[in-house]
């Protein structure tokens, strides 16, 4: 299926889709270049719920089918700081489809992260959160999602 534009929000049905919805946001104006779903260690689920704060750049994903709970990219770094709450869709849902967006420097390096969800009731798109990395190396951020 292709992004359905024709409501307030956009919405979609695959990761295809939420992977599409990233790229053409460009969180921080920088093109994503790289998009990984986020999948469960655990059971290799692909619906989570998610806790985030995007001021402080820190999501969380929890598996809705084994409640394994994970830190995406660096968010672990700064969950002391963070102010998690749990992300909702306008709908009421609170269960998602989650990817990552990696935006790169010049030398490789990822320069931004994004998160986008899609809602499991609705289908709805969003960029629930997203940061600029100033260090390197950041290789590691990639297996992070």
């Amino acid at each position: 299926m292709a992004i359905d534009a024709s409501g307030d929000l956009w919405r979609g049905e695959d990761f295809e889709d939420l992977a599409d919805f990233l790229r053409e946001y460009q969180p921080g104006g920088y093109a994503v270049q790289q998009v990984s779903e986020a999948v469960c260690v655990g059971c290799a689920g692909k619906y989570f719920s998610v806790m985030a704060d995007d001021l402080e750049g820190c999501v969380q994903r929890i598996c809705v089918a084994c409640g394994d709970a994970s830190y995406i990219a660096d968010s672990a770094d700064c969950v002391n700081d963070a102010d998690l709450e749990e992300c909702a869709c306008p709908c009421g849902g609170e269960e998602f489809a989650a990817v990552v967006g990696f935006a790169f420097r010049s030398d490789g390096e990822v320069r931004w992260v994004s998160i986008g969800l899609r809602c499991l009731k609705d289908g709805s798109l969003g960029v629930y959160a997203d940061w600029k990395i100033e260090y390197s190396p950041t290789a590691h951020l990639l297996e992070l999602t």
